[in-house]
């Protein structure tokens, strides 16, 4: 790998070299557009409308807007705000709304006009830091503190916010959250308060973007590799000649690892399909009637199944064990379980250590053949219930 990587290297510089020993032209240079950058800090001030839902959220009002949502058709509120590079950023927001007669307020529909005023703090964090820059989609969430007089009743909040905004421009964007109000007061109840606006963006400060600080890195390449090659058309000739011998061995190389990966997948995948049949041609484990002990016929299927796993230490197998329907199905689910357990100790006591091997007890769940409660078979058939079978799990 260390050779095919020195190959690749050389073969690089030989192309780069030869490339513009003929055009004698530098390499074109990728350009720093506006769309590289983006903006890191900013103030950020807002003028929207809000909706405020103060019923019993007991009852799931949440999205009951028309007995529930409280708004005014015109701006009713303000925001200002200052976001910083590390996604953190510090507000102040204030809204005035009106809780409306025949609304529902504290779980009461109001009789009359009732003012509200709330003026918020929080602290907000920019989840494009998490999930990466979109350059015009911008979800946040926030905690804060605030005061509200809401149904003639004072009260301190804490908050928790969630939303995004939109932006249209550098400058310009649309603002969308909604706010969990809970009091400082556990006598008075808790509200909501969603919000969309108009937001203005000033003082920003503009970074380059992920794909922008590499087209920069590509520039910065770019003019090293320049001047290399003008330090360096003499060697044309010879790096040519290299270039041709080490292509021809990088490609037998190439040639030779695929065909060797071809020998081996092949013989891993007869392995795997030798190793299948060696399990299908085990037959399942049977039991007497009403009996969980393994038979010498059964312990020479195990013993066969113990060679395979000694011959495979990479296989993991699953074993389960079954009864006939007759008899009571919590019993039986028991005696499966004591079938299942004389069945692993059984491998375990021959050294196959337990993490090779997952088990699983089902009673009579899983029947082979038509002989359920319902049904009167003979014991013969009855017989082709009472087994452990064997599967591969991974290899």
């Amino acid at each position: 790998m260390k050779l095919k990587k020195n190959i690749l290297f050389v073969l690089l510089c030989a192309n780069i070299f030869i490339s513009h020993s003929q055009t004698q032209e530098i390499p074109e240079t990728p350009e720093i557009t506006e769309k590289d950058s983006t903006i890191v800090s900013s103030w950020i001030v807002g003028l929207g409308i809000n909706a405020v839902d103060d019923s019993d959220h007991t009852k799931f009002r949440v999205f009951d807007v028309k007995d529930a949502w409280n708004s005014r058709p015109y701006p009713s509120r303000v925001s200002i705000g200052k976001y910083f590079k590390s996604g953190l950023g510090l507000e102040l927001i204030s809204a005035i709304n009106k809780y409306k007669e025949g609304k529902i307020v504290e779980g009461l529909r109001l009789t009359e006009d009732i003012g509200y005023f709330s003026i918020d703090s929080r602290l907000s964090y920019d989840l494009n830091k998490v999930i990466g820059e979109t350059g015009w989609f911008d979800p946040y969430v926030g905690v804060g503190l605030g005061y509200t007089d809401a149904n003639n009743t004072p009260r301190g909040t804490y908050n928790a916010i969630f939303g995004f905004r939109t932006w249209l421009s550098d400058r310009v964007g649309l603002d969308f959250n909604t706010s969990g109000k809970w009091t400082m007061d556990n006598d008075l109840t808790n509200h909501i308060q969603h919000a969309v606006g108009v937001v203005y963006r000033f003082k920003a400060e503009k970074e380059l973007t992920k794909k922008g600080q590499e087209k920069l890195d590509l520039i910065k390449e770019l003019e090293k590799e320049t001047n290399r090659i003008n330090d360096s058309i003499a060697l044309v000739n010879k790096l040519e000649e290299e270039k041709r011998l080490l292509a021809d061995q990088l490609e037998k190389e190439i040639e030779e690892a695929r065909l060797a990966q071809i020998v081996k997948e092949k013989a891993r995948e007869q392995e795997r399909k030798d190793i299948q049949n060696a399990i299908d041609a085990l037959e399942d484990i049977y039991f007497g009637f009403d009996l969980s002990n393994i038979t010498s016929t059964s312990s020479k299927i195990l013993d066969n199944l113990i060679s395979i796993l000694n011959k495979n230490p990479e296989l993991v197998i699953e074993i389960t064990s079954h009864t006939d329907s007759r008899g009571n199905d919590d019993y039986n689910k028991k005696l499966s379980e004591r079938r299942l357990k004389s069945t692993l100790n059984y491998l375990f006591e021959n050294g196959i250590a337990k993490e090779r091997i997952v088990g699983g007890a089902y009673g009579e769940e899983k029947l082979t053949n038509e002989c359920d409660n319902n049904t009167k078979c003979f014991d013969n058939k009855h017989n082709k219930n009472r087994r452990s079978e064997i599967k591969i799990i991974s290899f």
